[in-house]
Parts: structure tokens; C-alpha cells; sequence
């Protein structure tokens, strides 16, 4: 296995101070799924919006493409019972990863100082590998 691909992104989480879970911004690029787990985290919400946020735009990168001939619906960011966070692909999306021969994008969110930042890494089998 190597790495076929990186990505990281950065968000102010001040650009989320006006945000809900009924907002246009949340219907727009978050599923039903990540909005319930939103609606569950009270005062973090808006950090973990952006983190979250964050993450979808991370995994564009991977592609080395950014968001084009997908929608970030289709990358999903849930979390583990312990909390960590992992993607979803689904749709258009998916077809890009494999498109790029990834086989699996691993994921870390963190949050300081009014910055919410994801990194992700994209991997996948070595062109010679069967």
C-alpha cells in the first residue's frame, strides 16, 4: 500500500457563527446523518461544523482535483463510538476516489485558537500491486 493522496483544509470557525442545522449552508453539504450528530453537540457546534467542513474539503484534495463532478453531501464525515471521525463516500464522490485508486482515506480534525483544520490521507495499492 502507498499514499496516493493528501489533503488539507482550514476553516475559521467564526465563518460558522451564524450557522444552524436548519441552515441553507448545512442543507446544502451535510447529510441527514452528520446534521443529527451536529444537532448533539451544543456550544462545540460551530467548531465541529467547521471541522467537519474542514474534513470534506481535505478529502477533495486527495483526488488532487478539489470539488469537481461530485457533491460534498457525498463525502460524509461520521464518528466512531470513541469519537473519531471517518468518511463515507458515496455517488459521484466514491467514483472519483476510485477513479484515483484509493482505497481508503484516513482523517484527523483538530480545533485551537478560532481554526479548525483536517488533514486526510488518501491510500491505496502501488500501480504493480494485484
Amino acid at each position: 500500500m502507498m499514499i496516493r493522496g493528501i489533503g488539507v483544509d482550514v476553516c475559521e470557525i467564526s465563518r460558522m457563527d451564524n450557522m444552524t442545522v436548519e441552515s441553507r449552508f448545512v442543507e446544502r453539504y451535510f447529510s441527514e446523518d452528520e446534521k443529527g450528530y451536529l444537532m448533539d453537540k451544543g456550544v462545540s457546534f460551530r467548531q465541529t461544523l467547521a471541522g467537519m467542513y474542514a474534513a470534506k474539503e481535505a478529502f477533495a484534495k486527495t483526488l488532487g482535483s478539489g470539488v469537481r463532478g461530485f457533491e460534498l453531501k457525498e463525502v460524509e464525515i461520521l464518528h466512531s463510538v470513541e469519537g473519531q471521525p471517518y468518511y463515507s463516500i458515496s455517488g459521484s464522490a466514491l467514483e472519483a476516489q476510485k477513479e484515483r485508486k484509493i482505497e481508503r482515506v484516513f482523517l484527523s480534525i483538530s480545533h485551537e485558537a478560532g481554526i479548525a483544520v483536517a488533514f486526510a490521507v488518501g491510500w491505496g495499492k502501488e500501480p504493480d500491486e494485484a
